[in-house]
């Protein structure tokens, strides 16, 4: 048996151990990838801080308060706008089924009520003994609101975590890193392996930053958009516009349909809610065309289809958020696949020949991790 044909089902058994470890573990994982990336994003900012003689714990205590202050002032905010949509939508949704299918002589309360009875038949033919058998089920009605409030904890609790491992990851400095690239023996893989670390920490601050100023963008366009045709809930369509279009390919469709609906139950009228979707379309159309290719995808470019999976996949494993995660985690691996030799045919699969840094800025970034990872 050569090691070729052991090699593929290990690695299978490899993958699905992997899958199953990130399904069961994700209310760790989530917040310690969260953390991990933010301090990645950060790590150049306090570097500068630091060189002006700031110290690292000041710096680190600095980032996790601003942190802290946008999310409780974004939620004292927007709590109310947003909470009212989020109790309005099942009611629309509702509203909306009553007007499409459920007359009283409707195709689909026809099929509806022919189905429900097939299965009646069944189960009075699989037992004809407890035919006379009064049967009585507690369904327990679960509301969105109780829903999000049973959930509420778990994300604070993650959000805390979250933050305050970035504040000892933070105020650490590039201890970590030191020592990491202290156990490298050879000094030309110390290079490299600081060479990543920079080109990571360069693309995905630009990644994220650019990306968050263009959603901020979005939704303050939407929300105008939503405001100038007479929407209520202007206000909670604009954040849910700039928070959904953090999600590749499904979170501006998931946000024009939610905006649509929102339309219907206020004006009623069938070309309300068609002309809110066309302009919500519009909107994150002009965005993912023209203004997110121009300003950051020229330095971004991944493969279409295998984003389109790779979001998929972690909407399956960690729901929205893996969603939210999924772009990152895809660039860091590209980063890595394109350093490693045996790899770099994986990591031009991931993306494309235009895909090409700056050696200027790959020398400049090593220089600077240099000083702190002690490179002998």
């Amino acid at each position: 048996m050569n090691q070729k044909s052991v090699a593929l089902p290990l690695i299978g058994i490899f993958l699905i151990l992997l899958t199953y470890g990130l399904v069961h573990a994700a209310s760790f994982l989530i917040p310690v990838t969260a953390a991990i990336l933010a301090y990645f994003v950060l790590s150049r900012p306090r570097r500068g801080l630091e060189r002006l003689g700031v110290p690292s714990g000041l710096v680190a205590f600095g980032f996790t308060a601003l942190i802290i202050t946008l999310i409780a002032l974004s939620m004292l905010y927007f709590s109310s706008p947003v909470s009212k949509m989020v109790r309005d939508v099942p009611a629309v949704v509702e509203d909306l089924q009553d007007r499409i299918g459920t007359a009283e002589n409707g195709t689909l309360k026809a099929v509806a009520e022919a189905a429900e009875a097939v299965d009646e038949m069944m189960e009075n033919d699989d037992d004809p003994t407890e035919q006379e058998a009064m049967e009585v089920e507690v369904v327990e009605k679960t509301t969105p609101a109780r829903h999000i409030l049973t959930l509420a904890p778990q994300l604070l609790s993650q959000l805390l975590f979250a933050v305050l491992l970035l504040f000892f990851l933070l105020s650490s400095g590039d201890f970590f890193l030191q020592r990491a690239i202290e156990n490298i023996a050879r000094t030309e893989d110390k290079n490299r392996a600081l060479e990543i670390v920079a080109t990571i920490e360069r693309r995905l601050g630009r990644y994220l930053g650019g990306i968050t100023l263009i959603n901020a963008g979005l939704g303050l366009t939407v929300g105008a958009a939503m405001y100038a045709m007479g929407l209520n809930q202007y206000i909670a369509i604009g954040v849910m516009a700039f928070a959904l279009n953090f999600i590749p390919y499904f979170g501006g469709l998931a946000g024009a349909c939610i905006a649509a609906l929102i339309a219907s139950s206020q004006f009623g009228a069938i070309w309300s809610p068609l002309l809110v979707f066309a302009v919500y379309m519009a909107c994150t159309g002009v965005e993912g065309q023209l203004v997110t290719p121009l300003l950051i995808s020229r330095r971004m470019h991944l493969n279409a289809p295998v984003l389109f999976l790779v979001v998929a996949f972690f909407a399956y494993i960690w729901s929205v958020i893996g969603m939210i995660v999924a772009v990152p985690l895809l660039i860091v691996a590209k980063i890595i696949l394109d350093e490693i030799e045996p790899m770099r045919h994986l990591g031009r699969f991931l993306g494309d020949a235009q895909d090409a840094q700056s050696a200027d800025e790959v020398k400049a970034d090593i220089k600077i991790l240099k000083r702190g990872a002690k490179v002998r």
